[in-house]
């Protein structure tokens, strides 16, 4: 039986905690600009999340100032 990709871990670290920090922000004050609850995004920010829907994604940078790259990076090889 073939695994489900969405039970693999993954290498995606998000940087949420330090782009707040860098902005004075708190998870509350994001969590209100961006429509999401703070439950969701301390999820995304303590690297528990699945996957980001775009929109979200894209409210997240507005609201940051900061790129996809900013908040997200790849650890490890990427072609193992």
């Amino acid at each position: 039986m073939k695994a489900d990709p969405a039970d693999e871990p993954h290498r995606v670290v998000c940087h949420l905690d330090s782009l707040l920090a860098e902005r004075e922000m708190t998870l509350t004050e994001l969590a209100a600009r961006v429509g999401v609850t703070v439950v969701n995004l301390s999820i995304l920010k303590n690297n528990r999340a699945r996957a980001i829907r775009f929109a979200t994604l894209t409210r997240i940078c507005e609201a940051l100032d900061c790129r996809p790259g900013d908040l997200f990076t790849v650890t490890g090889a990427l072609d193992q």
